[in-house]
């Protein structure tokens, strides 16, 4: 009887200790397994669906090799308890990288993301095919009609009922799966935090839609930077005394949309159409912008410099001359239209 106890003790002693082993030992294997790098050069990206559980996100990330083993992830994922932890998105891989610095990315929610860029200037009819045109995926269909719901522009915070002007020309970053809506806002939300984080010269009262429309038409009206303040108080000269604009990039806007066609080419017929758009025909400033401004025309739109000029004229190489009288303007007319034209 003792013997037998003796032996059954013995048993136990050598089951405790072989349990032990085995758990040192695969303890050491997940340890292991967790710093050790593993993959190759060439990009591999994996989209990890909502609500895919610690042993899906495993498969996945094993089936695209990402790692070298499903099982050894999930019991390293379980031992750590990082199931909760792990986010879904579509998330991008390259190199040698380790399963611990992998679920570190899955858990800080670093998905890939996608570009695309707007360039200052432009109409929102122009500004939707390049947002369409990235890898997000999103519809062109489905972007138009979101611009072209007028209660969705006041929701977001455009005090008028088009988002023209207001989609602000930066470069842009969004992961794939963001909806049109959100990144019509997150542009909508740029031009609103450009307005107000410009300088404004004491005395300039314009309102956010009348501080982007004119932005808007300084954006149009010169490429070059340097001139943008000057270009800005020359219309806020003739705003102040009360003389119409006369800005052809208007009337350029107005013809598009009573002809449904963009044209730059103008005749005196186009300049003497009435349309709130045309500045030639009506004072002050147009119903709303015309393009969308970049951070230089809107502050230059709010911060002019002083000035007495009251037109300009193209020199035809982007840069113009300025003038404070009829007279000087009438001589610029002459050597930089007339005469240039007629030499070239």
């Amino acid at each position: 009887m003792k013997k037998a106890l003796l032996a059954s003790l013995a048993l136990l002693v050598v089951g405790a200790l072989g349990a032990a082993g085995f758990w040192y030992f695969t303890e050491r294997r997940l340890t292991r397994f967790a710093i050790t790098q593993f993959g190759t050069p060439e990009e591999k990206r994996v989209r990890i669906p909502p609500g895919t559980t610690p042993h899906g996100v495993a498969r996945l990330l094993a089936g695209e090799k990402v790692v070298s083993s499903e099982q050894l992830l999930y019991a390293w994922l379980r031992r750590e308890k990082l199931g909760p932890k792990l986010k879904a998105g579509e998330y991008e891989f390259s190199g040698a990288i380790t399963p611990k610095e992998v679920i570190e990315k899955l858990t800080a929610g670093q998905v890939k993301q996608y570009h695309f860029t707007i360039p200052e200037g432009l109409r929102v009819d122009e500004i939707l095919p390049i947002v369409a045109s990235s890898e997000l995926e999103l519809s062109l269909d489905k972007l138009k009609q979101i611009a072209a719901t007028p209660e969705l522009a006041r929701k977001l915070g455009v005090p008028a009922d088009s988002f023209e002007g207001f989609l602000f020309p930066d470069t842009y970053s969004f992961p794939r799966g963001v909806k049109e809506e959100g990144v019509l806002k997150r542009m909508v939300w740029r031009t609103l935090e450009q307005v107000k984080a410009a300088t404004r010269k004491p005395g300039i009262e314009l309102d956010l839609l009348q501080a982007v429309t004119l932005a808007s038409i300084v954006e149009k009206e010169t490429g070059a930077a340097a001139e943008r303040p000057r270009i800005s108080c020359v219309f806020h000269n003739r705003l102040k005394l009360k003389m119409k604009l006369q800005t052809d990039p208007t009337v350029i806007y107005a013809m598009m949309l009573l002809k449904g066609r963009y044209s730059k080419s103008l005749n005196r017929a186009d300049l003497q159409t009435e349309h709130p758009y045309n500045t030639y025909a009506v004072k002050g400033l147009p119903p709303g912008p015309i393009a969308s401004p970049g951070s230089a025309a809107i502050t230059a739109a709010l911060n002019p410099i002083e000035c007495d000029d009251l037109f300009f004229v193209s020199r035809n190489d982007g840069t113009h001359v300025f003038c404070p009288d009829l007279a000087c303007h009438n001589a610029a007319v002459q050597k930089w239209q007339i005469d240039f034209h007629q030499k070239h």
